[in-house]
């Protein structure tokens, strides 16, 4: 049985004579950070030659950087182009849109839940989702309101889809590109650092429309004092997801153009809310029976012969 002494490590004097020996042998040694390092014994050079392993490094940083939300370059005819827009899961989703209904000072929805992530899969169903739900709401609305007037014949007006999709699509696409094309004006070469991309400001403005899918649906309730207190619990949620995202960003400006900014989000935001709840949702005029009208008299004048 071996003794405690033969166990430990103990230094190879024959290192020296092997090498001198066969100076084109080459040693393995471990150092104290468990990085194997070798040598090539050579009359000229005797350094040791370190693995080296950055170009390993360098390709985990790419990949991790790519899942991290980096698109892949690619032309915008590809499939796979627009398919890297709609690379997200439930979760996420989820979690965005849970982000949407329930802003909390100081947290950035970009910053918290985008994540250098943006994607169009939930603005595209959220604002198709808006679309018929203020439709089929504002007909059911109009139908309920109407229920108890004999002089009103329903009729379902499909055309309210159209002017919907019309009117959520541009207001949805156009304005995160005037204000993305103003930031980048506003902000120039900073735009690189603190700014945000085209991609985010498109996904914040679909979000932040989710609370208008339950609210369009409970605007049904015939109750004017209700229908305008959704309106403003919705405004106030969705605006204050615009506002807690966007003022990071343009309070670096002059004070002016800053506070002009938020405003004008805030009152373009006021607009479509306003718009959609008097246009879908507008109470008709009792007008009533039609009264009936007393027929003419007619009279004929006989004339006797003499």
């Amino acid at each position: 049985m071996a003794s405690p002494n033969d166990l430990q490590f103990q230094e190879f004097e024959e290192a020296a004579e092997l090498l001198s020996a066969d100076p084109g042998a080459s040693t393995v040694s471990m150092s104290a950070s468990n990085t194997p390092t070798t040598s090539a014994g050579s009359p000229a050079a005797g350094e040791d030659v370190k693995l080296d392993l950055s170009e390993d490094e360098e390709g985990q940083e790419e990949s991790s950087e790519l899942l991290g939300g980096q698109k892949p370059s690619g032309g915008f005819w590809t499939f796979e182009y627009y398919q890297s827009f709609f690379n997200v899961d439930t979760v996420q989703v989820l979690d965005r849109v849970k982000g949407s209904v329930m802003p909390l000072p100081g947290r950035n929805f970009i910053k918290h839940y985008l994540r250098n992530n943006p994607d169009l899969y939930g603005p595209f169903w959220i604002c198709v989702t808006l679309v018929f739900s203020v439709a089929i709401s504002g007909n059911l609305s109009t139908f309920f309101h109407e229920m108890g007037n004999p002089g009103y014949h329903y009729r379902p007006q499909f055309h309210r889809v159209t002017i919907a999709a019309v009117v959520i699509f541009m207001y949805a696409w156009l304005v995160p590109i005037g204000l993305w094309g103003f930031l980048t004006w506003r902000q120039g070469a900073e735009r690189q650092t603190g700014g945000y991309s085209f991609l985010e400001t498109v996904c914040v403005y679909g979000y932040s429309l989710f609370i208008y899918i339950p609210t369009s649906i409970l605007w049904i309730i015939p109750f004017e004092w209700l229908q305008w207190t959704l309106i403003l619990v919705a405004m106030l949620i969705s605006g204050s997801v615009l506002v807690l995202t966007f003022w990071p960003v343009v309070r670096d400006d002059t004070k002016v153009m800053a506070v002009a900014t938020v405003v004008t989000i805030v009152v373009l935001h006021t607009l479509l809310a306003i718009g959609c709840k008097l246009y879908f949702f507008q109470s008709a005029v009792h007008t009533g029976p039609p009264t009936p009208t007393t027929p003419p008299i007619h009279t004929t004048l006989v004339v006797k012969p003499h």
